[in-house]
């Protein structure tokens, strides 16, 4: 099974990624790297990073440029431990991260600085917002924007979306049954607008955002708070006015930048090649790595590696935990959640998992990424121990369910609807009515039972009572530095904290490199091409065309997660920027 080489959590991790596995496909091995003495290394940081291995040979050749995250942040521990490295410049152009994510690359800069390296920020963006660009570049030594780049410095905003006037003229009405006050996904359907409840939530996340935010530029540009908070109020859009105002060093061209840094130039895919035993790397113990990605679904995946879309599928990320869990050269496992929950049959089959997994004697210790919410906190719940980056969307422990009633949109058409029905209460299978007080009353049933387990699970795991539980859930979403106040995580970080805490959980020295191994095992090249062709016959039956935002979010949930059923998910298109 092909591992990843994990260094000591002072140092992250290397992945071997595409050196190695083209080398596998026999494609004839490229010229070792020298590594000079002060050499500068140039990390390239933009677009949108997954949770999830490195593409497959196959997918590599066939077009497949999904770029991992662990990828990224190996760069970064390699350089790290590398004394060879005197410079890192980060060319930074626009990011997809979620917060999350951005915390961690932030730390990362932030290792690379206390290890010794200059650090040099490089921005090259045009827009109306580079707010996570510059919150991360504040890590290092040193930011410098392209001439002609525009960094708009007004602070951070979040934008609800409600259909519920739409559904309105459409005819479309909903029955909805809730369990948690600020369970307020159902919101986006049914009103036009938030509700008191989820107003206070989305205004505590923006909070906590903006005072981290705040802290960071702070600390980064050695500025009081105060004086970011009026620079931030001034509106800066243009770079002199953020020179002025000490947030940034100046403008300059890269070639510029690394003319007069002086020093050789390594670039991101020729450092990639460098054997990790030149760095000193040396491990003996096996961590299974394992994703939970996308939507929490019943079932295997059945996605394709080149569908561009994961899901968190229920029966193929539990076998994985109980095969990590079998596996005697397995010595713990982390799951790396990156979910924003979905289906709480599902969350409950990878819940129970984990539990196996614990009663077989390995330590399971979840990494969260961006979000963890919902679903995707219910099986956090289970672990050992819960890690978070401060942040990272998590909680929303509350259940919904959502029926579409759709005689008014059949009447608007002039379709005819008719139904027969055998049984009592059989009316609660028809879509073209609303729920009888009976039937809505027994749909009410089913989500609160869901709720109460939801509850236990959560108290069983982290040892709390569930009345305190209940307080701290309601449906409400936290970031992960207020999740950590109210019990719901036990440490602020990334895979490099969640490494470290695997490590102490087996009882090796917190400095031991060890392995990541992924699981489920890597598809045979076989496997692939088979994939591939069954892949490209279904795409062929499949429209190609995407939906604009937000609906192609809400047509997402409609195609993954059945209506009618509890489901756990939190408050959709949360999204501070």
């Amino acid at each position: 099974m092909n591992s990843i080489p994990f260094l000591s959590s002072a140092r992250l991790l290397i992945p071997l990624l595409l050196a190695s596995s083209l080398a596998a496909c026999s494609l004839g091995g490229a010229p070792a790297v020298e590594v000079l003495d002060g050499s500068t290394l140039v990390i390239e940081l933009g677009g949108t990073y997954v949770e999830a291995p490195a593409p497959s040979v196959l997918g590599r050749l066939t077009g497949d440029e999904t770029e991992p995250f662990l990828g990224l942040l190996s760069m970064f521990t390699r350089a790290e431990r590398d004394d060879r490295i005197a410079n890192v410049v980060i060319r930074i152009e626009p990011l997809g991260l979620g917060w999350g994510k951005a915390d961690e690359v932030r730390a990362a800069i932030l290792r690379l600085r206390a290890a010794g390296r200059r650090t040099v920020a490089h921005i090259e963006i045009q827009g109306f917002s580079a707010n996570k660009e510059l919150y991360v570049a504040s890590a290092a030594d040193e930011i410098f924007v392209t001439p002609g780049s525009t960094l708009p410095l007004v602070g951070l905003a979040a934008e609800y979306i409600f259909l519920g006037g739409l559904w309105d003229k459409l005819g479309v009405d909903f029955d909805v049954a809730k369990a948690g006050r600020y369970k307020s996904a159902v919101e986006v359907y049914t009103e036009k607008g938030m509700s008191e409840d989820a107003r206070a939530m989305a205004d505590s996340l923006l909070d906590d955002t903006y005072e981290r935010f705040v802290a960071a530029l702070a600390d980064g540009r050695e500025l009081s708070v105060a004086e970011v908070e009026a620079a931030i109020d001034t509106g800066a859009v243009r770079n002199q006015q953020l020179e002025s105002l000490g947030l940034i060093d100046g403008e300059s061209h890269l070639d510029e930048l690394l003319s007069r840094l002086d020093a050789p130039i390594l670039w991101p895919g020729d450092y990639a090649s460098v054997d990790p035993e030149q760095i000193g790397f040396d491990a003996e113990i096996e961590i299974a790595l394992i994703y939970g990605t996308g939507a929490v679904v019943q079932g295997g995946d059945s996605g394709s590696f080149l569908s561009g879309e994961s899901v968190f599928a229920s029966a193929t990320i539990s076998r994985a935990i109980v095969g990590a869990a079998e596996d005697p050269n397995i010595a713990a496992i982390i799951l790396r959640i990156d979910s924003p929950g979905g289906s709480a049959l599902a969350s409950e089959i990878i819940w129970r998992a984990i539990s196996r997994a614990k009663e077989a004697g390995k330590p399971v210790i979840v990494s969260m990424s961006d979000v963890a919410a919902s679903g995707g906190y219910y099986v956090a719940s289970a672990a050992d121990v819960i890690v978070a980056d401060p942040g990272t969307l998590t909680g929303s422990i509350g259940v919904f369910a959502i029926r579409p009633v759709l005689g008014g949109l059949f009447d608007k058409l002039d379709i005819g609807i008719e139904s027969v029905t055998r049984g009592r209460h059989a009316d609660f299978l028809l879509s073209g009515e609303k729920l009888s007080p009976a039937a809505l009353a027994r749909l009410q049933t089913s989500v609160s039972d869901t709720y109460q387990l939801f509850l236990s699970r959560v108290a069983d795991g982290r040892n709390m009572k569930i009345e305190d539980v209940n307080a701290v859930g309601q449906g409400r979403v936290w970031t992960g530095a207020q999740a950590l106040e109210v019990g719901l995580v036990d440490e602020l970080g990334g895979i490099y904290t969640a490494a470290r805490r695997a490590k102490m959980a087996i009882g090796l020295d917190p400095e031991t490199d060890v392995f990541l191994v992924p699981y489920p095992r890597p598809a045979t090249f076989q496997e692939q091409v088979f994939d591939a062709l069954s892949s490209a016959s279904a795409s062929a039956l499949q429209p190609n065309f995407e939906l604009p935002e937000p609906l192609g979010e809400l047509a997402h949930w409609a195609r993954v997660l059945p209506t009618g059923s509890p489901l756990l998910v939190p408050p959709m298109m949360i999204e501070i920027r």
